[in-house]
């Protein structure tokens, strides 16, 4: 039902579409209002290609079926909110609400360490909640209207004090950072990663990641003048969080850990798109998104399909598993040379964007962030190769390759990292409206 939107989408604007509104309470000024455009339906349309994949995945999960698959479609609600929402009460709600299933589903169907990585998620991110909702209602505060609407909460921030909309930012960068995650605000993220069911790690790095991103892309919108004051701080956060991440990345052994920690990195690249505030750097991060979206889903949704059928994840437990598992190694292969941003997939398309735009902006600090780049490639060879050279351990001679119902959430994945990277017109027209009206605001300013 979400990918019929795009038959009926106007590219050509950067309004609101598809809207509904109904008023909740006038004296407060809070509404259930959703609506979506360039930057929203992207994130919407992968929300649900990637909760299909997760329920296709969960075929393993054989205790708690029914309460399984009720919190996951809970998280596919709270998720889908949040990108709709254009309320910002609502969109709080919604934030928070994707806690409570994901709790939930890693503290019941998680690895032996579950409890201590689901509380440590809840309690990392309701932390930087906090933040969020202090932010919200300092500017509620200020409205004339008193109306938590988007709209409304925008033309009264556009005209705060310079010095208040940079400690509203940092408030919301606190805030945001912590889903997305930026350094030194990851800590809950490579347990909870590694302890979640498989089928949870797909919607929790190919998703949530990602609303902490798209939260922060619409503040800066409302605090322009906070963004352009504290856009050496983003840049120095994105290349610290792309090299860090990528250098942990590359000494992790075991696969889920090392997935993790790349997707540090990876948004890493979408920060560093929104610190140059112009239109081809923030289209990179838009598209910088979509594409780790894909690729941290296939790749999670595979190494959990490996990890069932063997019980291990360290790298060193396999070799030669391309004679045993073709069309596994084939799909992983290709995962992985995205995630590096090899020429002819969508890792590629959106990384160069970023690069082009940081070149604008920032000029030769962009070494950092090429740099960044050769460490993921690093890691991804390594990883390949020591998936699939060497010799054909004896445990590992009969491995089942992907069978019809895995190959079913697989080749959808693979299929976009593919047709996206080789024609990235359409999702690129998809957001340009969005985009350039979101660099006016800043154009106009500097």
């Amino acid at each position: 039902m979400s990918w019929s939107l795009l038959t009926s989408f106007d590219h050509s604007t950067s309004a609101i579409q598809f809207t509904e509104q109904v008023v909740w309470s006038t004296t407060i000024g809070v509404s259930y209002a959703l609506g979506v455009d360039g930057l929203a339906l992207p994130m919407v349309l992968l929300t649900t290609l990637l909760v299909a994949v997760a329920l296709l995945a969960s075929d393993r999960i054989t205790t708690g079926v029914k309460g399984y698959h009720a919190w996951m479609l809970i998280l596919e609600f709270g998720m889908l909110g949040v990108f709709m929402a254009r309320d910002w009460s609502l969109f709080f709600m919604f934030w928070e609400l994707t806690l409570i299933p994901l709790f939930f589903l890693i503290d019941l169907w998680g690895g032996k360490k579950r409890h201590v990585a689901s509380l440590n998620f809840v309690l990392y991110t309701m932390g930087g909640a906090i933040f969020i909702l202090i932010g919200l209602i300092v500017i509620y505060r200020l409205t004339p209207t008193q109306s938590f609407a988007m709209t409304a909460i925008a033309e009264a921030a556009v005209g705060l004090p310079r010095h208040e909309q940079i400690w509203l930012l940092l408030a919301f960068l606190i805030g945001f950072g912590v889903k997305i995650p930026i350094f030194p605000l990851h800590g809950w993220l490579p347990l909870a990663h590694v302890e979640a069911p498989s089928p949870a790690s797909i919607l929790l790095s190919g998703v949530l990641l990602k609303m902490g991103a798209y939260g922060l892309l619409r503040v800066i919108a409302i605090l322009p003048e906070g963004a352009l004051a504290l856009q050496p701080l983003l840049v120095g956060i994105a290349l610290v969080s792309i090299l860090y991440g990528g250098l942990l990345a590359w000494r992790q052994s075991d696969l889920k850990a090392m997935i993790a920690y790349s997707s540090v990195s990876h948004m890493g690249v979408v920060i560093l798109g929104l610190s140059t505030l112009n239109e081809i750097g923030l289209l990179g991060a838009a598209l910088q998104m979509a594409a780790h979206g894909l690729v941290a889903g296939a790749l999670f949704l595979l190494i959990g399909l490996l990890y069932e059928r063997t019980h291990t994840r360290e790298v060193a437990d396999y070799g030669a598993l391309i004679r045993v598992t073709p069309r596994f190694a084939f799909l992983i292969t290709l995962a992985l040379l995205a995630g590096m941003g090899m020429p002819g997939l969508i890792g590629f398309i959106a990384e160069l964007h970023v690069l082009i735009g940081g070149f604008q902006q920032w000029g030769w600090w962009m070494i950092l962030a090429s740099l960044g780049v050769l460490i993921s490639a690093a890691y991804a060879v390594r990883t390949i190769s020591g998936l699939f050279a060497g010799p054909v351990r004896p445990e590992m001679a009969d491995l089942r390759d992907l069978q019809p119902r895995e190959l079913l959430a697989a080749v959808p994945l693979a299929a976009g990292l593919l047709i996206l990277g080789m024609m990235p017109a359409p999702v690129i027209a998809l957001m340009s409206a969005t985009v350039a009206k979101l660099t006016a605001i800043f154009t106009s300013l500097s």
